[in-house]
């Protein structure tokens, strides 16, 4: 069978910004030429970065996508590299009307195309677009309705986007009935707690309907609230893994494929779901045999707290660095929630970079103090203590506020301080509420809710103790200290706006609490459905109540790292004004 040397990017891009993720394509696919690859590949949406939401709605935008693709390939062909077929995403529109979908001809299309000889040899759009979860593609795209079939040194290579190998029928199957050696599907899949396990088995899955060879290439990096872990895959016909790339970390994936002679006759027709096949030769001639040097090989997989936590790092970082920023500031109280962001905001932009903030009133227990200093000796991050009680007394001598009023004040002239600080120096507060506290309510509006990024806002109170036990752990396999204290760990989670204040005054303990909320946030359940999980009544309805009611305070709560299925925000969106209540008798 022919020979052929594939590379496959799993590389970064920015949205917006053309030009960068144009270099990034032009550099990488050098890299492969170097290394005698035969085709080169690049993920989704490449050129403009993914998701590029309303953007795509912009007719400049769309232009300039168009325009810097021809440049790419006509650059391409200018340094040498004509001859390499390279895949690449981008941003298109239809060339045809789309009467069904409701969109006219010149609408926007999520597309890829391979450039080759100076010139765009093929263009394709995505068929099967997603419309669930973070994605809305129908409300951007209409879907493309042909089969790319290109042929590279004698092998016929089928080609799809992302959401064509995770809804069945269409480009899959009709890969097998144009008899291609190779599916490849450039993708940007955003990722989830145990995706990569479900992307291996539905890899594996695809690679036998199609009855050939199937190459994953995908992105890695962060978008505002979305993280691409990468975990590029090869597996053969049979479900072998051929390769798997790293997670979380970009790399260039060379493989030497043993891959089938493309038939005599070159496909023509319709097949499946009756996708028209455009077939275009780029090379008929197989390449001449050689020795492989590039047989595949599977990185070694992270352990599920190592991927979580590697997947809040790369968010936090992502968010910091494509904004261009430079600095993070943090109120460090002690307790877990804080340390563990400001674990994460060191690892991703360095203890340099991280500014801490104690701010302690006249509630606040020597021992949270001391932890919170603690915490920056071990990191190296930058440490000041501001007292929050000369204000919080003035306050109170105007306002005269007593219960919830006046723990709240506390909370929010601690937010005042940190924004404060922010303006006057340059940092971006980091907002250190976990999901268990978002879900019901459990974080003060304008005070500890206050910033530009929510590093944990995806990570229940349970997850929350197992990263920080978890990145202690790796540190001291390392011989590195371990940057959270031991106190902050094993300590009652507490807000200190009383006396002898603990979490569990106002809630129920964080191992019940985490389970009903993931039934009920995560999986949808209602309060029938998880009392007979196991729940007491009254324990759900309370829960359930609290969630409800906090909806307005979620809407306000800035951006974070997604990490589960169902993250607050674009993922689980409900009215505010809402009369239905899981927690509620409603009637006849």
């Amino acid at each position: 069978m022919p020979h052929i040397r594939v590379a496959l990017n799993q590389i970064d891009s920015c949205v917006g910004d053309i030009a960068a993720n144009a270099e990034s394509v032009l550099r990488w696919s050098r890299h492969a030429a170097g290394q005698g690859a035969h085709l080169v590949a690049f993920p989704e949406m490449m050129l403009t970065g993914y998701p590029v939401e309303d953007l795509a709605l912009r007719s400049s935008f769309v232009e300039a996508s168009r325009t810097a693709l021809v440049e790419l390939a006509r650059t391409l062909a200018d340094e040498g590299l004509g001859e390499l077929p390279v895949v690449v995403g981008y941003l298109g529109r239809s060339e045809g009307a789309q009467p069904r979908y409701g969109q006219p001809a010149g609408a926007p299309q999520n597309c890829a195309a391979v450039l080759h000889r100076g010139a765009v040899a093929l263009r394709f759009a995505k068929h099967h677009l997603p419309n669930y979860g973070v994605f809305d593609e129908f409300r951007y795209f209409v879907p493309g309705d042909d089969m790319p079939v290109i042929r590279v040194r004698g092998v016929d290579i089928a080609l799809a986007i992302c959401e064509d190998l995770w809804q069945d029928g269409g480009r899959v199957p009709a890969t097998k009935e144009v008899g291609a050696g190779l599916l490849l599907v450039v993708n940007a899949s955003p990722y989830e707690r145990d995706k990569d396990d479900r992307r291996l088995d539905l890899c594996r899955r695809r690679a036998r309907e199609a009855g050939c060879t199937l190459a994953y290439v995908a992105m890695v990096g962060g978008q505002d609230e979305l993280v691409f872990d990468g975990d590029t895959i090869v597996v053969a016909e049979d479900g072998e893994v051929i390769a798997r790339a790293p997670q979380f970390a970009e790399e260039c994936v060379l493989l030497d494929l043993d891959l089938p002679a493309a038939p005599a006759e070159v496909p023509a027709g319709r097949v499946a779901d009756g996708l028209q096949i455009r077939h275009v030769t780029l090379s008929a001639d197989p390449v001449a045999p050689y020795e492989p040097e590039f047989p595949g090989g599977e990185a070694e997989r992270l352990g599920d707290d190592a991927e979580v936590y590697g997947a809040l790092v790369t968010g936090l970082r992502a968010y910091v660095t494509k904004n261009r920023l430079r600095t993070v500031l943090i109120g460090l109280s002690g307790g877990i929630d804080s340390a563990l962001v400001a674990a994460i905001a060191c690892d991703a932009v360095g203890a340099e970079n991280v500014y801490g903030v104690s701010m302690p009133s006249a509630y606040s227990s020597d021992h949270s103090m001391d932890d919170a200093a603690e915490l920056a000796r071990r990191t190296g991050l930058s440490f000041r203590t501001v007292p929050i009680a000369p204000m919080f007394d003035a306050y109170m001598e105007s306002l005269h506020l007593t219960g919830l009023a006046e723990e709240n004040l506390q909370s929010r002239l601690r937010g005042v301080t940190l924004m404060a600080i922010s303006n006057q120096e340059g940092q971006i507060v980091l907002a250190p509420g976990n999901k268990s506290e978002l879900a019901v309510g459990y974080s003060t509006l304008y005070g500890d809710s206050v910033g530009a990024f929510g590093p944990i806002k995806d990570v229940y109170k349970t997850t929350v103790f197992r990263l920080a036990r978890w990145r202690n752990a790796d540190a001291e396999s390392r011989g590195e200290t371990p940057p959270i204290p031991e106190n902050s760990i094993s300590k009652p989670p507490s807000a200190e706006l009383r006396p002898g204040q603990v979490d569990t005054d106002s809630l129920p303990d964080y191992d019940v609490l985490d389970r009903v909320l993931e039934l009920y946030v995560d999986r949808d359940q209602g309060r029938e459905a998880i009392i007979a999980a196991g729940f007491e009544p009254e324990l759900v309805t309370r829960v359930l109540k609290l969630t409800d009611a906090a909806e307005y305070k979620r809407r306000q709560y800035p951006p974070g790292t997604k990490i589960s299925p169902k993250g607050f925000g674009k993922d689980r969106r409900l009215p505010i004004t809402d009369r239905w209540r899981e927690g509620e008798d409603q009637g006849a």
